[in-house]
């Protein structure tokens, strides 16, 4: 059993200890994902489909996975907002989700086909996200407003690292054909992570089977799942604006992999790829920390517009790259741009939300966060399109798209309520 304890008063302003538990298990879901999208699945689908199908069998893999995290990491999220039980309101569902990942996973690595592979990853988006969507109600339920860019910021810290451990490990495993060795790293941080959030992490104590203590329940006012989206214009705003970003990070980072296979012909692309991840990992920790706390003082409008805009740059750059030193710098400007959106925009959705129903809400933020996942998956028909068309003609298409999307998501931001503590 796992002992609950008393929640932190939203007004007793937190320690760093409070701020490395909230968030430690962000690193494990970092390692986890940027593992996944960038190394594992476009190695997995090479193996096991023809050449010519690799984009759109990448493509539609990846946006049937973030389809199913879309609607359940939403779901889960308010549910546990209306409920608690005996051993917490979100940790049940940490840990269950945590266990069934390791199921998931282990069935990924051992995949023999393609299809095995679809179903096994559906399930990992499943159980991954009952576990994600309660976990990211812990901010804004339990964070003071006042410290809520600094604790994003640590989260944002955290994924970082998350991203630098990844390629450290996981592009060195994979490009040594360690695919299964790769798979237990990621299975080990998500329970060693998930372990400290279910010891450590207060809440709200069980009030017995006949009762939900009142902290615990939201507002009666809290809207559905559905109407949750337009709760006001600046939240709809802020989604549709993220989502844009979003769109363009994943354009520019899904199918790197086969950008430098094809167009620097690489021999070891995925030991490349881990080397730009490390790059943009770096840049991004230079800024993140900074950037969230800044947003406290300064407001978070002008910070993101910043970020969309060294976005757009950074993916027409990659248009020009022919080297990889050139791959690498290009790299690095857009994990400037990451890092600063990043923790800025998540601390702005927190604001513009009942503190309350924070996993009701910022679960409904994954429509912006997968749902960029599912549209960036349209990139794979669209490289597989254009480069049949000219050779490597889809990665210019696909840069521009980034680009295109950067922008746009950077003029809806403009008409946002900006936020100042």
């Amino acid at each position: 059993m796992i002992a609950t304890m008393p929640a932190p008063s939203p007004a007793r302003p937190l320690r760093a200890w409070d701020y490395f538990t909230l968030n430690a298990y962000w690193f494990a879901l970092s390692f986890l994902w940027n593992s996944m999208g960038p190394i594992l699945l476009p190695t997995l689908v090479a193996q096991l489909v023809p050449e010519s199908q690799k984009g759109s069998a990448l493509g539609t893999l990846s946006a049937l996975g973030l389809i199913i995290a879309t609607i359940v990491q939403p779901i889960a999220g308010a549910w546990t907002d209306a409920r608690t039980t005996r051993w917490g309101k979100r940790k049940p569902y940490i840990v269950g989700g945590t266990l069934f990942d390791v199921v998931f996973l282990l069935a990924m690595a051992l995949a023999g086909d393609f299809l095995v592979l679809v179903v096994a990853y559906v399930l990992l988006q499943t159980a991954s996200n009952i576990a994600h969507g309660p976990y990211q109600g812990y901010i804004p339920e339990l964070v003071p407003e006042s410290q809520r860019g600094a604790v994003t910021g640590v989260k944002q810290f955290l994924e970082i690292i998350g991203i630098i451990v990844t390629s450290l490990v996981v592009g060195n495993l994979v490009g040594q054909g360690q695919i299964l060795a790769a798979f237990i790293a990621i299975i080990f941080f998500l329970l060693f992570t998930m372990a400290l959030t279910a010891l450590f992490v207060r809440e709200q104590p069980f009030a017995g089977a006949a009762g939900v203590p009142a902290a615990t329940r939201p507002s009666e006012q809290a809207p559905s799942l559905w109407r949750a989206i337009f709760y006001s214009r600046d939240f709809s705003l802020w989604l549709i604006s993220r989502l844009f970003i979003l769109v363009g990070v994943n354009l520019v980072r899904n199918y790197v992999l086969y950008f430098l296979k094809d167009v620097l012909r690489l021999s070891n692309p995925a030991a490349e790829v881990g080397n730009l991840m490390a790059v943009i990992a770096v840049a991004i920790a230079l800024v993140v920390y900074p950037a969230g706390a800044l947003s406290d003082r300064w407001g978070r409008k002008g910070l993101v517009i910043a970020a969309g805009a060294l976005g757009a740059l950074g993916a027409l750059l990659f248009i020009t790259a022919t080297t990889v030193p050139q791959v690498l710098l290009y790299g690095g400007i857009v994990g400037l741009s990451i890092g600063i959106f990043l923790s800025a925009n998540w601390a702005w959705g927190a604001d513009l939300i009942p503190p309350e129903a924070g996993g009701r809400f910022l679960g409904i933020s994954n429509i912006a966060t997968a749902g960029a996942g599912v549209f960036a998956g349209a990139g794979g028909w669209m490289l597989d399109f254009f480069n049949a068309q000219s050779p490597n003609g889809g990665y210019t298409a696909l840069y521009v798209s980034a680009a295109v999307c950067y922008v746009v998501g950077t003029l809806l931001a403009v008409g946002v309520r900006d936020t100042r503590r």
